[in-house]
């Protein structure tokens, strides 16, 4: 994908977004959902947007939905909460919609990479399980990524989850202001796990352990920047 240096977008269309890189997380205003790494940003406002979402084209078809065309929306359409059927996440801004069929994808979820690899193996995206997931225990529907040998699962939303609780809790609820002065890279969960029951932290930290490379480039691509250089900084989301 080419990448314009200056843009304008529906979303923000009275001044120029510019494209830069960065290693502190930010909210993205268009989506509403975290990002880390190239975006698209309004100094005027502190307008933030997802590369991704930044250069979203009007209309896309994907590969697991075959009868589907999906329209680029600036909000969700219709008066009823819509939830994302990658994620299962609610929509809350840009998202892409299906008329025909009712799906709905934040820009993000429709941009997943349909193979990642975290320097070790290669990691496929399925719209289901039929091994436990390394987070939930669950299996059956829902998107995920799992590896060849099956040794290793991992639902999309659940990877999402720990970035909630762990991180985006902490971080990106919080005025821009105060977003301004987060001088520090992606920090890590390890401060964020002393909230949580010992039970739960305990089975967090199994699961970065067990997953801890996968868990990595799963996040940078959900976060909108599926790149070895992301993967690299996401580390510091891991517990040590």
């Amino acid at each position: 994908m080419k990448l314009d240096k200056d843009i304008f977008h529906p979303s923000h269309p009275h001044h120029k977004l510019k494209i830069q890189y960065t290693e502190t997380p930010f909210s993205c205003d268009g989506c509403k959902e975290a990002g880390i790494g190239l975006k698209y940003k309004c100094d005027e406002c502190e307008f933030d947007l997802h590369n991704v979402c930044a250069m979203a084209p009007t209309t896309i078809t994907h590969p697991f939905y075959k009868k589907c065309e999906f329209q680029f929306h600036i909000k969700p359409p219709g008066t009823v909460m819509r939830i994302c059927d990658a994620c299962g996440k609610d929509v809350l801004g840009l998202v892409y919609h299906c008329k025909g069929c009712g799906y709905d994808l934040h820009p993000c979820c429709a941009s997943l990479p349909h193979m990642l690899d975290d320097g070790e193996r290669n990691l496929y995206l399925g719209m289901k399980l039929s091994s436990a997931c390394h987070r939930c225990g669950g299996k059956g529907l829902g998107w995920s990524y799992r590896s060849e040998c099956k040794s290793y699962n991992l639902h999309v939303s659940c990877v999402k989850d720990l970035l909630v609780e762990n991180w985006q809790a902490m971080h990106l609820n919080v005025d821009k202001n105060k977003m301004r002065e987060i001088q520090t890279k992606i920090p890590s969960l390890r401060g964020a796990m002393e909230v949580h029951p010992k039970e739960k932290v305990g089975k967090v930290h199994k699961y970065c352990q067990i997953a801890g490379g996968a868990v990595r480039v799963i996040v940078s691509a959900i976060l909108g920047d599926p790149t070895p250089i992301i993967a690299g900084v996401v580390q510091g989301l891991m517990p040590k």
